[in-house]
């Protein structure tokens, strides 16, 4: 028999209550900016899990308009295009040590500015998107986070004879790379063949004319696509089908019945366990949420909640899925909202000032 029993009752007591490591209560923050105004580039926050509070704000990286960021999967580099009205711009990528950056390498782009940048699963393939040059630029990244010369030039340009391509964003999949073009009312999907991304055999998922899908995102089985079309202020809902390609199965309006004004879609997120999806209205200046049919994949309103500022360009949710940050382009502000998990409902908190926000993108 055991003399003293006691510390083995009570280790034993926190593994059947499943105390292990608790899970963090702060976690950094990346902000991209336009400089046009008060702002000198990209800042850094740390973001408190139980109160939803930012603080700590530091300049992380002078640079002129960090538009859109995006980190590595293995949480060691940040890349980051910047634009310019002159439409010379280009990306660059940080290491990403202890919170901090450090500057690796920079390319500008061969043409006008890039406005999305996607990552392959793997962090070896970079896909810049360019809306001003209806086209995608393909990096390599070598084992050190740099990014190579442009492998690839995909001109989206020559797709369409009467409308003006916009090559908005990029996402690498299990099946290949696919493109939304704002301009051609399209997703573009390309698969891999020795080096190169060709044309796959389901090269287009089409929009009504007019939609000008922007932004995407895939449930984790990548069995549903979600579409957020900024100029009719809708989203569209794609199934796969057994031969891998995608059929629009339903759309949904983001927009409230009472609202009049104009008003452009944004971005798009589902939450970590795929129950809720969230939009941004640009101009009736709201969050819109859904919820999500395991099965069916369909979307049903839960509601909607002002984003307490103007022009909200990007939102994220926080990684404990507790919080739902906006980036408030035109009010300088960045609104922190508390997130049910159970109803997916939206509670404002409290807001942060801040020159332009743009981007928002969390490290941990």
């Amino acid at each position: 028999m055991l003399k003293h029993p006691m510390p083995y009752v009570l280790c034993l007591m926190f593994l059947l209550l499943g105390c292990g490591p608790s899970a963090p209560t702060t976690y950094t923050l990346f902000v991209g900016t336009f400089t046009q105004g008060d702002s000198e580039g990209l800042y850094q926050y740390t973001f408190d899990a139980e109160t939803g509070a930012l603080r700590d704000r530091t300049l992380a990286a002078s640079l002129k308009n960090p538009s859109f960021l995006r980190i590595s999967p293995d949480r060691k580099y940040l890349y980051t295009l910047h634009e310019t009205s002159e439409g010379q711009g280009g990306l660059v990528c940080y290491r990403i040590v202890e919170g901090s950056l450090e500057k690796i390498n920079a390319r500008a782009a061969q043409g006008p500015s890039f406005c999305h940048v996607g990552i392959s699963g793997d962090g070896r393939t970079l896909a810049a998107s360019s809306y001003g040059g209806g086209s995608l630029a393909i990096f390599k990244v070598d084992g050190q986070g740099a990014f190579q010369p442009a492998v690839q030039e995909i001109d989206h340009s020559v797709l369409d004879t009467t409308r003006t391509s916009r090559a908005h964003a990029a996402k690498f999949t299990k099946d290949g790379l696919f493109v939304a073009d704002l301009g051609l009312d399209a997703l573009k999907r390309y698969k891999e063949s020795e080096g190169r991304f060709v044309a796959a055999e389901q090269a287009s998922l089409d929009l009504p004319e007019g939609a000008g899908p922007r932004h995407f995102t895939f449930s984790a089985d990548q069995g549903f696509l979600y579409v957020i079309n900024e100029l009719n202020s809708t989203i569209t809902v794609f199934e796969r089908k057994s031969n891998g390609e995608y059929s629009s199965i339903a759309t949904q309006n983001t927009l409230g019945a009472d609202f009049e004004g104009k008003s452009y879609c944004a971005d798009i997120h589902l939450s970590a366990d795929g129950k809720f999806l969230y939009g941004s209205n640009r101009g009736e200046n709201t969050i819109v949420v859904f919820a999500v049919d395991a099965d069916s994949g369909k979307l049903d309103l839960v509601g909607r909640e002002s984003v307490h500022g103007d022009w909200p360009r990007n939102f994220a949710l926080d990684p404990s899925g507790a919080f739902l940050l906006v980036a408030n382009q035109r009010s300088n502000n960045i609104s922190v909202f508390q997130r049910d998990k159970r109803s997916g409902k939206l509670t404002y908190l409290h807001d942060t000032p801040l020159p332009s926000p743009v981007c928002l993108e969390f490290l941990d």
